[in-house]
């Protein structure tokens, strides 16, 4: 099979020949290792094929958002403040603070200007580039990616996520507990954009859209149950309905202990979760996802940089014979965010992904 085809056959559960899986390097990492990664990357050429050290490497070509001490306000008002080069911006300023602001604000569109400034900040970083990647270019690269058959994937944005950018994580933990009936205008305003920017996505002919909408912490939801399905679910079946509809996949993304709404999720349309292995254990996500849904596990990426090669290996294998079926249903990621982690460590997971994800290839 080539590449698009065994990722369909695995969340599919259409027996694909071998476990997708992949690596993904956070500018901050590239920044600590520079030639020596792209070194890395070229050992590699089954995990990273094709692999070219073009902006990687130059770390001037850095995009804004990820620039220590800089501020840039993003398209629905919220300022956004890097702490530290290569690390994503956070929010400090939120443009819904208070309710009576809603009455006169306006969401953006989402087909003008350029993409989400931070989720493309790290494909310009990629690609050598500082400026922002337009939805003219955007559309032309996905087009030629569709026409030489390589995996389209489309960018759905922040869901949650967006809801306490914009009001402040406090205020909006308090909305949800009070059920204040501004939150309730807020969330179809967020439902109106992200179904325009899916109908986009959609006509693109993608494979899938790929959603981020972090809902939980390490040991429980940040929201009830009860909560959860009063609004969060009602606004992801409102946006993934419309995916499978048209038959594209949904990858919903959220870091935390997921495995409470992991049918719920089901529910709503979701066709692939990224299941954090620390936050949720393996045994966990056996038991809420195998033979359900296929998920993407998250490797232990708070244990990179503490962990031995055969400790690496080791998680691995156990993410393996414990959630894989020959139908599919499992990928497998390593993100690396941080620069504790020993280059070695690094090595450890890509030889371990090839070795263990191509068993018998």
């Amino acid at each position: 099979m080539e590449a698009r085809e065994n990722w369909l056959a695995a969340i599919e559960y259409r027996h694909p020949q071998w476990i997708p899986c992949w690596i993904d390097c956070a500018p901050i990492v590239w920044k600590q290792y520079r030639q020596d990664l792209a070194s890395l990357m070229r050992n590699h050429p089954r995990l990273v094929p094709g692999f070219s050290a073009e902006g990687v490497t130059d770390f001037s070509a850095m995009p804004t958002g990820y620039r220590a001490g800089e501020i840039m306000t993003d398209k629905w008002g919220c300022q956004r403040l890097c702490l530290e080069d290569g690390i994503a911006g956070q929010a400090t300023s939120h443009p819904l603070s208070n309710w009576a602001a809603l009455d006169s604000y306006k969401a953006p569109d989402p087909l003008s200007g350029s993409l989400d400034e931070i989720t493309q900040g790290h494909w310009a970083f990629l690609h050598g580039r500082v400026v922002p990647l337009t939805w003219p270019e955007a559309d032309l690269e996905f087009k030629a990616r569709r026409a030489r058959g390589e995996l389209v994937i489309g960018d759905g944005e922040k869901l949650l996520d967006r809801l306490y950018f914009l009001r402040g994580f406090e205020n909006l933990m308090i909305d949800f507990a009070t059920e204040a009936p501004e939150l309730d205008r807020l969330i179809r305003m967020l439902l109106a954009y992200e179904q325009r920017l899916t109908a986009h996505w959609l006509e693109l002919g993608v494979d899938a859209v790929s959603y981020h909408t972090d809902f939980a912490t390490q040991t429980a939801l940040m929201i009830s149950p009860k909560s959860f399905r009063r609004y969060l679910v009602p606004l992801f079946r409102g946006i993934f309905q419309a995916c499978r509809a048209a038959g594209v996949h949904v990858i919903l993304s959220s870091d935390g202990r997921t495995l409470d709404v992991a049918d719920d999720m089901k529910e709503c349309g979701v066709t692939m979760h990224d299941p954090q292995l620390r936050a949720n254990t393996v045994a966990g996500i056996a038991r809420a996802f195998k033979g359900k849904m296929c998920v993407v596990v998250d490797l232990d990426q708070q244990g990179f940089p503490f962990m031995t090669p055969a400790q690496i290996r080791a998680e691995i294998d156990e993410v393996i014979d414990s959630i894989a079926l020959p139908e599919g249903g499992l990928m497998v990621r390593a993100n690396f965010n941080d620069t504790q982690t020993p280059l070695a460590n690094i090595d450890a997971v890509m030889t371990s992904l090839e070795d263990l994800c191509w068993q018998g290839k």
